[in-house]
């Protein structure tokens, strides 16, 4: 990639908001990196400037104290005395000698050196021009060039305090007092010169630790990224297989849980997809199957009739059955459509269970007789109600009813009762007849599934379709016939 396309890359990420998880993560690392040590960093320099700068403060201020005593301009008060014979250096006493000896306790004037920055203090008196009067002990080349500081244009004022100044020798903290009784300048200096160079070197130090860090944190977030995006493409890969109609297992090794995790997801969704696949097919292949031999059946009516070979009476009533039959293949389909809807047709209402299996009875009953099968009934004498769509009702009883007159022998037994202690109803089904095969029960409530003597395949799917749309179940078992129990929650507990 070279710098054109690299640009290109980056402008068109920037204005779709998108990154690669390696670039993403490799940059939150780095930046997380240099924040923390840039925090840790700074926090450093704060701390350890101001402890030196207080140390360093404190040892001007005694040394400005001295002068203050020996000047005999100022009168320093009880608690500042008490307070400088806690510092890290010796303070002076007595008045100013222009030329040093040694004061009524046998010592010099000395700033001192604090034990803990080492840094070393002292004074010398420039007069009004800001020529060297007396330089005490300190070094008079420090005293030459702090007169020529103060020549180059820098004024001696009492304003100066505690101020940061760089000289030929090095860095110093100063401050001036003014002696009215020597008529003289006293500039009270601090050797912050190996301090500053203490400081740096930390520095240096620090921006290295940072530098290795952040290489550090690239090395590691490579491999932290690469750990991520190669399961995240690998499972995308999986998932554009299974886009492209590939429903085959695939057996992921990775190190996170999470993402087995998702594998073993993903492989559960191609299992169902591949199933859902294969039922997709069967469905194509007996829809068409059982529209063609109703549409065969017509068409060969049809033609006969035509032709003039066929009775037009006797030809026309199968086209009408045949009809019949397809119409209602078809709305069984569409009804098992609409059951797959978020919001199906129709609204709820509360109604007795009692009056819609007696209406389904009424309905099937001349194909009943035509087979020579009673229907013997056990209900409730209180209405027992149940909040269901009527159609959905008529639909799921309906059904159940054509399968046991399909089955039956010579009786139906319907029943009905509202069980209050489990707050639900309960309406069975049962027949006479040979019952379910073993090999079939596993399979009944599938579309298109047809046992011996099966229809369509849908009658029962659409059973279980409105059983599961009302939160019911349904038991099915073999005793002295087929026998299917449905149980509802009842209509005051529904919501």
């Amino acid at each position: 990639m070279n710098a054109m396309n690299a640009r290109q890359w980056i402008r068109d990420k920037i204005q779709n908001r998108q990154w690669p998880i390696r670039v993403r993560i490799l940059l939150t690392l780095i930046f997380m990196t240099t924040a923390a040590l840039l925090t840790v960093a700074i926090a450093f320099n704060i701390c350890i400037q101001g402890y030196v700068r207080t140390r360093e403060s404190a040892q001007l201020d005694a040394i400005s104290r001295g002068i203050d005593r020996r000047a005999g301009s100022r009168k320093i008060p009880p608690e500042r005395e008490r307070d400088n014979d806690h510092n890290n250096f010796d303070a002076p006493d007595g008045p100013p000698l222009l030329n040093p000896e040694p004061d009524v306790r046998g010592r010099k004037f000395d700033g001192g050196q604090d034990k803990i920055t080492g840094a070393r203090g002292n004074a010398v008196a420039l007069d009004r021009n800001g020529t060297v009067r007396d330089a005490l002990d300190g070094d008079p080349e420090i005293g030459e060039e702090l007169s020529r500081w103060f020549s180059g244009g820098h004024t001696l004022s009492e304003k100066i305090k505690k101020q940061e100044i760089s000289l030929e020798s090095g860095d110093y903290l100063i401050s001036v007092i003014w002696d009215d009784t020597r008529d003289a300048w006293w500039v009270c200096y601090v050797d912050i010169t190996a301090i500053q160079a203490f400081t740096r070197q930390i520095n240096f130090v620090l921006c290295l630790i940072i530098l290795a860090a952040m290489m550090v944190s690239v090395f590691l977030s490579r491999r932290f990224a690469r750990s991520f995006a190669e399961p995240i493409q690998s499972l995308s890969a999986f998932a554009a297989e299974i886009g492209r109609g590939d429903f085959q297992r695939r057996e992921f090794r990775f190190q996170d849980e999470e993402f087995t995790r998702l594998g073993a997801s993903m492989n559960h969704m191609a299992d169902a997809l591949e199933k859902a696949n294969q039922k997709q097919e069967m469905f194509f292949q007996n829809v068409s199957h059982e529209l063609r031999t109703p549409l065969t059946s017509i068409r060969g009516n049809a033609e006969g009739i035509v032709y003039g070979i066929m009775d037009p009476r006797v030809s026309g009533e199968i086209i009408l059955s045949e009809a019949d039959r397809l119409g209602g293949f078809v709305e069984d389909i569409l009804y098992l459509s609409r059951m797959g809807k978020a919001a199906p047709e129709g609204e709820i209402f509360p109604v007795d269970t009692r009056d819609i299996l007696s209406l389904c009875v009424s309905e099937q009953r001349p194909e009943a007789e035509r087979r020579g099968i009673a229907f013997d009934f056990d209900f409730d004498e209180t209405p027992v109600m149940l909040s269901i769509r009527e159609r959905d009702a008529r639909q799921l009883f309906g059904n159940l009813l054509s399968n046991a007159i399909r089955y039956a022998d010579k009786k139906i037994l319907l029943s009905c009762h509202e069980i209050r202690a489990e707050g639900c109803i309960a309406i069975s089904v049962s027949d006479d007849g040979p019952g379910i095969s073993p090999e079939d029960m596993p399979y009944i409530f599938e579309r298109f599934y047809k046992g011996a003597g099966g229809k369509h395949g849908i009658g029962l799917s659409i059973v279980q379709s409105v059983i599961d749309a009302y939160h019911g179940k349904v038991i099915v078992q073999n005793h002295h016939g087929a026998v299917f129990e449905i149980r509802f929650p009842a209509a005051r507990n529904q919501e």
